[in-house]
């Protein structure tokens, strides 16, 4: 009753997976403990609340929205009262876990990533109900942020589809001002942005539900200001006729502008910031070189510190190798290296993107764009859903992306020494190791050495490659396994599988540029 009242078809619920939760106790945890599943499990995955006296169900009594990886795969949920009951959140996540990091998640995502691909551009929103109301609107190209602030790793996921955002947002004080710092964060990440608000009073939700597909398309079309008229418009109603918050607010612009990546985009928007709050050019550039300069020598300062320490631990002496020789080791191990060595470094990285030909067909298309390698990597591996297996190097990894995420500036020598001792030790074994592989012939073992400061972006992406390699070929034998020897047996539907994986071993062989023999494998 409650999503027909919001307007929502049998199609629409079925689509995004909707349902409620009993308003009873533990009637999903019985349910699922009947069914095999550990109570240890649904405790960490947030399901089931585990009290001293009660064990019961966090999303009791709620109605439910599951939430998507960018491959489909349920992550977690949120739950909705249906009550008035003020003492109560209107609106409950699943908490973090192994499987669900909100700060990772777009809502809707699984559903959106063709039409962003096709529209070549991505509406945000805030809430679960706008996504649901806009795709049954007819406009499909539309996430949200899984009820947090816009993070720079859901900004990523966006930019694997398109580089162009919208962002639609109802006007209140809260929301425009949230909309401001996601901006900045939009545009450091090399995306273009506008903006787009609704009449008062309506939300993307309401406005989708009342408006016909093509005066809705309109209106977003018409609508959508240019990030730097929105925050000038938005910021200048403030400042009124008061020089100093002008001044402050003519800042504020060229802060936001120095966020972006690509020259040639900074310098026009320095114009339009010009032509709009009526400043000489010149001020503005002046301005903007300042902060430029800045950051461009706190990166350098950063850059020659971690080489000073790198050079310290390259230059002790490394340990003799062992004789067996574990893949999956090495490689999550050359994974923590990078990030440790090269993870703060820009580097430019080809990417392939989904776009519509002339015909309305998908087709891949190559660009180069600018990353930093943490980013690469910590995207990549979220995108495959892949993660270390070698505790030790799985819990340095998860540290150092979360440092890297948190802290502009990266001291490898400090952050080793805030390391409990455990991990210190590992990390430093990896460090006084990295001059070792030049040592041995890792090519007879399908590993690629490349002199790294001179193809960063190179021996990032290899590495990535040949960890889905392996992935991939840990799959096809465990399909074999499954192949019944008996004469009668249908084996048909796991050779399939196993020649579509045979078929991803052949793209990322060519990927390689290689012949990629498996048997060395093991």
């Amino acid at each position: 009753t409650y999503f027909k009242e919001r307007g929502f078809t049998n199609d629409t619920i079925k689509k995004f997976g909707l349902g409620y939760s009993p308003n009873t106790w533990d009637a999903l945890t019985k349910e699922a403990q009947a069914k095999g599943y550990q109570l240890e499990f649904l405790e960490k995955t947030g399901l089931t609340i585990v009290g001293e006296d009660k064990t019961f169900d966090r999303f009791k009594g709620r109605v439910m929205f599951p939430i998507q990886s960018l491959s489909g795969r349920v992550l977690g949920f949120g739950g909705r009262i249906l009550t008035n009951d003020k003492k109560a959140a209107k609106y409950l996540n699943s908490p973090e876990s192994d499987l669900y990091h909100k700060s990772k998640v777009l809502y809707g995502i699984s559903h959106a990533k063709q039409a962003i691909a096709k529209n070549d551009r991505c509406y945000l929103v805030e809430g679960y109900t706008d996504v649901i109301q806009m795709h049954q609107a007819g406009i499909e190209n539309v996430v949200a942020s899984s009820g947090t602030a816009l993070t720079p790793d859901q900004i990523r996921l966006i930019s694997r589809l398109t580089k162009n955002i919208t962002v639609l947002f109802d006007g209140d004080a809260a929301g425009l001002r949230a909309s401001l710092r996601g901006i900045d964060l939009i545009l450091e990440e090399g995306m273009n942005v506008k903006v787009c608000s609704f009449p008062d009073g309506e939300d993307p939700d309401s406005f989708a539900k009342k408006t016909p597909l093509h005066d809705l398309l309109a209106y977003l079309d018409t609508e959508a200001k240019d990030f730097i008229q929105f925050k000038a418009s938005l910021l200048m109603r403030e400042a009124q006729n008061d020089p100093i918050k002008k001044a402050e607010l003519i800042r504020d612009m060229v802060v936001s502008i120095s966020k972006i990546p690509d020259r040639i985009k900074r310098e026009i928007y320095i114009q339009e910031c010009s032509r709009i709050m009526d400043i000489s050019e010149d001020v503005l550039f002046n301005t903007l070189a300042q902060l430029l300069k800045k950051e461009f020598e706190a990166i350098g300062k950063q850059q020659k510190e971690a080489q000073k320490a790198f050079e310290v631990h390259r230059n002790e002496t490394p340990e003799q190798p062992a004789t067996g020789v574990d893949i999956q080791h090495l490689l999550e191990q050359r994974i923590i290296e990078i990030l440790l060595l090269y993870g703060t470094q820009e580097v430019d990285f080809e990417d392939v993107l989904l776009k519509a030909d002339e015909r309305g067909e998908m087709v891949e298309v190559r660009e180069w764009n600018r990353y930093k390698v943490f980013h690469r990597i910590y995207l990549s591996l979220q995108e495959d859903e892949i993660e270390l297996a070698h505790p030790g190097f799985k819990q340095i990894y998860d540290d150092v992306i979360t440092y890297l995420h948190q802290n502009e500036q990266f001291d490898l020598d400090q952050y080793v020494a805030q390391l409990p001792p455990e991990l210190s030790a590992t990390v430093t074994g990896i460090l006084m190791q990295e001059e070792r592989e030049f040592l041995h012939n890792w090519e007879s073992k399908n590993i690629l050495v490349k002199d790294k400061m001179q193809g960063i972006a190179q021996y990032v992406t290899e590495t990535i490659l040949t960890l889905r390699w392996y992935w991939v070929n840990k799959i096809i034998d465990e399909l074999k396994k499954e192949i019944s020897p008996e004469a009668d047996s249908d084996n048909s539907s796991t050779l399939e599988m196993i020649v579509d994986y045979l078929g991803l071993t052949s793209v990322f062989s060519k990927k390689l540029g290689r012949v990629i023999s498996r048997h060395s494998l093991h």
